[in-house]
């Protein structure tokens, strides 16, 4: 199953049960799990955490 066929039925299942608010949930915790990996072996990485 691919990555974009998987966001298809993510949609498709926001559409159809009427759940929006579920939507920017999900896309902070997909911009805090990159930032996490993005910086996971720089030097910046221990400001980050102390952030959290």
């Amino acid at each position: 199953m691919s990555k974009a066929h998987i966001l298809v039925e993510y949609i498709g299942f926001l559409k159809a049960r009427k759940k929006w608010w579920i939507l920017p949930i999900a896309f902070c915790l997909i911009v805090l799990g990159m930032l996490i990996v993005m910086t996971e072996g720089s030097a910046i990485a221990p400001f980050i955490y102390a952030l959290f």
